[in-house]
């Protein structure tokens, strides 16, 4: 087995934490070169194979991300089950995967695929009159995830589509997830010498549906979903406001005003915010007030790239306390570890324990080593506090480091055809001084092969 990469900075938390995303995602979690999506769930389906692929395994692991995604299709489409509301989603993890290997043979390959999966949901999940796709949200495959209506008392089903009305709306997060697949399926489309133009199209077109359906100015966020009727839920989905972000459906103005209103409990920031009636502090639902890390990841990604770098080290934060690698930096002064680094699949937004949650009457487990909550704390250290870009001509970088640090590094990462040591002296997020085996560069080329030195200065 090759070497791994190895985290090296003050914070001996986060490098043990970081030792044991990796241990999840290369070792626990990836079977006969197939990633499954976690202790509790032995095989993966779209969501989590995209997010996988895009916030670790692409970089780390590329040969099981590109199985993986592939293992997620079937008849030129995308695999075609009962959650199809955010199954494009596949769309970008897929081009971030040739972004990241420069895959050209995967890129053949998965550009028909991402576009016919695109035409059938136009076909059948489009609202023509909002813009805007229907079905539920990302991260809410149950019902605890959503208020009455959609929820039904009637209804018995933990599953969200066996209620009715979900079918019929429109969520934040789902469309912001549609407006980036038509702009990865751009990139995609661009690279292949094809026309790009319709793809840019939708994806403005979604983005401003978005902006005129969902935004809440009073609020200075988006809201949740809209009925099919038009009225809008108001409550926060904190998958959907990163998403927006991410995919550059919020414009600068309305990122920042997301990035100062969203509403954080005491371990972080909760899946839905506020509670809805039938839940609350001692009994929280699943997908309500309740801590995924996924989402966490997700959301600290945003803050990160948004360039909110109290936000992004807040998350940070939270994770590590949640992970028990015991509170980072900045950490409220009564924060306490869960006291091992499981990388459960929930927590419980005030206690930090894990906790799978209620829905329909009973509590659900948390299960052990989920495998998106090592890829995105991960992702927040790759993307997050060294800054790696990926662009198709090589890696540029945005970091975003505590002021205090004095130096971080990491050692033998791979990419492509090489290895880099990447350091970065100093905090803050701006990149004074960069270069390349000792001679200034601002981008490391693709085609580089051997081992390379990257060390970024840093005020």
């Amino acid at each position: 087995m090759p070497p791994r990469t190895v985290l090296t900075c003050p914070q001996s938390e986060l490098v043990a934490v970081y030792q044991a995303a990796l241990r999840n995602l290369l070792d626990v979690n990836t079977n006969g070169g197939i990633i499954r999506a976690g202790g509790g769930y032995p095989t993966p389906w779209t969501r989590d194979a995209s997010i996988n692929s895009w916030y670790a395994a692409s970089l780390l692991s590329p040969d099981a991300a590109r199985d993986t995604l592939m293992a997620v299709t079937g008849g030129g489409l995308v695999q075609q089950d009962d959650q199809w509301w955010d199954q494009i989603i596949w769309a970008v993890a897929a081009w971030h995967h040739v972004l990241v290997t420069g895959d050209e043979e995967f890129l053949a390959r998965a550009y028909p695929i991402a576009a016919a999966t695109m035409e059938v949901l136009d076909k059948e999940r489009l609202d023509g009159g909002y813009g805007l796709y229907r079905g539920g949200a990302v991260m809410q495959d149950g019902i605890s995830g959503y208020p009455e209506p959609p929820n039904d008392p009637a209804v018995g089903s933990s599953f969200v589509l066996d209620y009715p009305e979900a079918h019929r709306i429109m969520c934040l997060s789902t469309n912001a997830v549609y407006a980036g697949a038509h702009r990865a399926l751009a990139r995609m489309a661009a690279a292949l010498g094809a026309d790009a133009r319709p793809h840019l199209e939708r994806a403005d077109a979604t983005a401003a549906a978005v902006n005129r359906w969902l935004w809440r100015e009073e609020a200075g966020l988006y809201g949740y979903f809209l009925h099919e009727d038009g009225r809008l839920d108001p409550h926060q989905e904190a998958l959907g406001l990163a998403m927006a972000i991410l995919f550059g459906v919020a414009d600068e103005r309305r990122a920042a005003l997301v990035a100062a209103n969203t509403h954080r409990e005491p371990r972080g920031v909760v899946n839905v915010w506020p509670h809805f009636d039938r839940y609350g502090p001692e009994r929280p639902g699943r997908h309500n007030a309740i801590c995924w890390p996924m989402v966490m990841g997700v959301w600290g990604d945003a803050m990160a790239r948004g360039g909110h770098q109290d936000r992004f080290l807040e998350t940070l934060t939270d994770l590590l306390g949640l992970y028990g690698g015991g509170p980072a930096d900045g950490a409220p002064a009564d924060a306490s570890p869960t006291g091992d680094t499981g990388l459960y699949e929930v927590y419980h937004a005030i206690t930090g324990v894990p906790d799978g949650g209620w829905q329909q009457g009973r509590r659900w487990p948390s299960e052990p080593d989920q495998t998106w909550s090592a890829t995105t704390l991960l992702g927040l250290v790759h993307h997050g506090l060294f800054g790696i870009r990926f662009e198709p001509e090589g890696l540029r970088f945005s970091p975003a480091v505590p002021a205090h640090w004095t130096e971080a590094t990491l050692s033998g990462l791979r990419y492509r055809g090489m290895t880099l040591d990447l350091t970065v002296v100093g905090g803050g997020t701006r990149v004074r001084d960069a270069r390349l085996d000792g001679r200034p560069a601002d981008l490391v080329p693709a085609g580089l092969t051997g081992h390379h030195d990257v060390r970024l200065t840093l005020t």
